[in-house]
């Protein structure tokens, strides 16, 4: 080979060289991975009602001034609520109270903050906190609970009952008054 020919190949693989170089030096770096969010995503609703039914029939009802829903686990918040819990009698238990959640996965729901319910056969409850079980089909309601119905008062720790507060049991510091006005 000629010496033009040997300066031509050299030549060649130089720019050869260069460019191979060029092309790894430029090549684009990957975009940064974007921050996980871990703070749960919510919804939040003003003035909304959420409630259950099994084989047609309402079973309960909370209606609220706000409501805060988890997306991922459907975890309810609500403030200001007011709810119906609906007998199998046809007796209507209605609550209030400051706040109140309800739990997607188990259907429990925890209601407190000045809470007072009222039956429509005449019976009023108050107590610190309401709680409804769904696996057991039980209100229970706890923190100072006093109930009053007819003739009859009690105030205990606890007073759980599975019939909408028509039979009760008190449990924890209780009293008891039969033919009380």
């Amino acid at each position: 080979m000629s010496t033009k020919g040997k300066l031509w190949t050299a030549l060649g693989v130089l720019l050869f060289a260069c460019v191979v170089v060029w092309a790894v030096r430029t090549v684009p770096q990957a975009p940064p991975k974007p921050e996980a969010d871990d703070a749960p995503k919510v919804m939040t609703y003003d003035g909304n009602t959420i409630s259950e039914e099994k084989d047609g029939k309402k079973i309960w009802e909370l209606s609220s001034e706000g409501m805060t829903v988890d997306v991922d686990t459907k975890d309810v918040e609500l403030a200001n609520l007011t709810g119906k819990f609906y007998e199998e009698d046809g007796r209507v238990v209605t609550v209030t109270a400051e706040h109140g959640a309800y739990k997607n996965d188990t259907k429990d729901i925890e209601v407190d903050g000045d809470v007072k319910i009222e039956t429509t056969d005449g019976a009023a409850l108050t107590c610190g906190k309401l709680l409804w079980t769904e696996a057991d089909g039980k209100l229970a309601a706890v923190d100072d609970a006093y109930i009053k119905h007819d003739d009859m008062q009690a105030r205990a720790d606890r007073i759980e009952s599975t019939n909408g507060f028509h039979h009760f049991k008190a449990t924890g510091k209780a009293h008891i008054v039969k033919g009380a006005k």
